[in-house]
Formats: structure tokens, C-alpha cells, sequence
């Protein structure tokens, strides 16, 4: 039923305009629409990543949204970390630091936050 729909992710924040100028200025995602002052809708890949307004706004825990980059992960953590970027460091089973970088095995990550407190994170492998 719905395995060749378009999934969309929804991202909770406070205020769409300070948003709005990290999910730009800092990420370098390009609005696709914009709806008020309270909604606006990126486009990332084949992804729609649409931002609203919420007062639950950086109550989740987990994490909110993920990029698959591939072999860019360190190239791409490395660009953010120069825009302001400030990675999270997590303990994780089977999981190491190298910099800003968890590795296990094939597989890197990197989690980061939006200014409301939604985790991110960029992945390969």
C-alpha cells in the first residue's frame, strides 16, 4: 500500500525563521514552499523535509532525521564543523570516536543538532 508512496519527515522547531536559517545557511537545503510564517518544506534528494512550528519542539530523544552521504561523511562533518556545527559524542556499544565520528565496522555516523534541539545525523555504510 504504501511502499511506492513519497515518505515525507516533519521536523518540529520553535521558530521557523531561526529554522529556516540553519536548515539554509548551515545544511544548504533550498526551500521547495513555504506556507505563512509557520511551515516550510525542503527538498533533499528525493526526501521532502518539511519544518513547522510546534510547542513540542525538541522533545524527542531520538533521532528526528538521518542523510545516507556514503564516502563524503567525513568531508560533509567536516564542512558543518566549520559552519558552527557541534557534533554529539555518544557511548555506544560496538561503536568508536574518531573525532566527531562514530565508527563500527563498515559503518560511520555523525549526530548533530537543529538550534531547537532535534538530533540529526549523517550516515555511510
Amino acid at each position: 500500500m504504501l511502499n511506492s508512496k513519497e515518505a515525507i519527515t516533519m521536523v518540529a522547531v520553535k521558530d521557523v525563521k531561526v529554522a529556516a536559517t540553519f536548515y539554509e545557511a548551515t545544511l544548504g537545503l533550498q526551500k521547495e514552499s513555504v506556507e505563512g510564517d509557520e511551515v516550510v518544506t525542503y527538498r533533499s534528494g528525493n526526501t521532502k523535509i518539511t519544518v513547522y512550528q510546534s510547542q513540542y519542539a525538541g522533545t524527542n530523544k531520538a533521532t528526528t532525521l538521518m542523510w545516507n552521504v556514503g564516502d563524503e561523511i567525513d568531508i560533509i562533518a567536516r564542512t558543518l564543523k566549520d559552519k558552527g556545527v557541534v557534533f554529539e559524542h555518544y557511548d555506544l556499544p560496538g561503536l568508536t570516536l574518531e573525532g566527531d565520528i562514530h565508527v563500527g565496522g563498515d559503518m560511520k555516523v555523525a549526530w548533530f543538532k537543529d538550534p531547537d534541539g532535534n538530533i540529526l545525523s549523517l550516515v555511510s555504510g
